[in-house]
């Protein structure tokens, strides 16, 4: 009677700790990740400046480097004496046009004396003929002059553009970081020659992390965007540490759970993908293992 009582004893012991363990049990896993940007070159030529590195804390809008860009601003330089030379022409061509006015004022003033003659007598309609003809080649002359503006605006309109682009090209020889965060890659070292597109760093904000987990359809339900939720990671090989999260975005179609995640049978079960946003002190890393277990309410 005394053995029957003390197995009971154990078994009632045994299924209270593996009921405990069963709560306990996290509700999801999966591992930490970060919104990462790859930071491009913008430009081509030599980087002549570039200091970052791996590991390295940097602010938004700040300058980490440059590239060479002596050949763009020689060529914006010719551009503008172009563009000067191009003034300079229409410079010439509205003096003509103000030496033809004055020709036809002087003509008007004649005209008007050889008017007055004319009622006298004293001048011959041959003359007023002659000065009408005058005024006539003077108002083509001036119109032809006119003509000229258009393709004369149109080219230094062209070279206003030119000189915009090359000024544009120069600021993009800047390196400037675009976002603040930790330089998780570096691609690129001073006197190596860049393109346009290349790859030059790849950077991250570390102080917020996200952890994706998968959840199965059954589980679904019960998470909503803004729920808080329990995150735990490895702190040693046998315990957890544990902070809290923010569902942030729930996937709106299923997927098989990755092949990293838990045992082959589960692999092929679908599942949803889900974020939870956690504030980094400094101990997450990138691709660190995590699990959460939900809050209920």
């Amino acid at each position: 009677m005394k053995k029957r009582l003390t197995a009971v004893i154990f078994t009632l012991a045994v299924l209270g700790v593996s009921c405990s363990s069963n709560k306990d049990n996290p509700d999801a896993y999966g591992s930490f990740e970060a919104t990462e940007v790859t930071v491009s070159s913008l430009a081509n030529g030599k980087i002549m400046m570039f200091r970052i590195e791996e590991g390295q804390l940097l602010d938004s809008n700040q300058l980490v480097g440059f590239i060479d860009t002596t050949d763009l601003h020689l060529k914006k330089l010719q551009t503008i004496c172009q563009n000067s030379v191009t003034g300079s022409r229409r410079a010439d061509l509205e003096a003509q046009i103000a030496v033809q006015e004055q020709n036809r004022e002087n003509i008007l003033i004649e005209k008007k004396r050889v008017l007055s003659m004319l009622k006298d007598g004293a001048a011959t309609q041959k003359q007023l003929d002659d000065i009408n003809s005058s005024l006539n080649l003077i108002e083509k002359q001036i119109a032809s002059i006119k003509t000229q503006f258009a393709g004369i605006d149109n080219q230094i309109g062209s070279t206003d553009q030119q000189i915009a682009q090359f000024r544009e090209s120069i600021k993009n020889g800047r390196i400037v970081n675009p976002v603040k965060g930790t330089v998780l890659t570096k691609f690129a070292e001073n006197n190596e020659v860049t393109t346009f597109g290349k790859p030059l760093y790849k950077i991250a904000d570390l102080r917020e992390m996200q952890l994706r987990v998968y959840v199965s359809g059954a589980q679904l339900p019960g998470i909503k965007l803004g729920d808080p939720v329990e995150v735990r990671f490895d702190k040693d090989e046998q315990t957890n540490s544990k902070t809290t999260g923010i569902v942030s975005w729930i996937s709106q179609s299923a997927e098989f759970t990755p092949k990293t995640i838990q045992t082959k049978e589960e692999r092929v079960n679908l599942v949803y993908a889900v974020k939870v946003r956690v504030k980094n002190d400094g101990t997450l890393k990138i691709g660190m293992p995590g699990e959460i277990k939900l809050v209920t309410h």
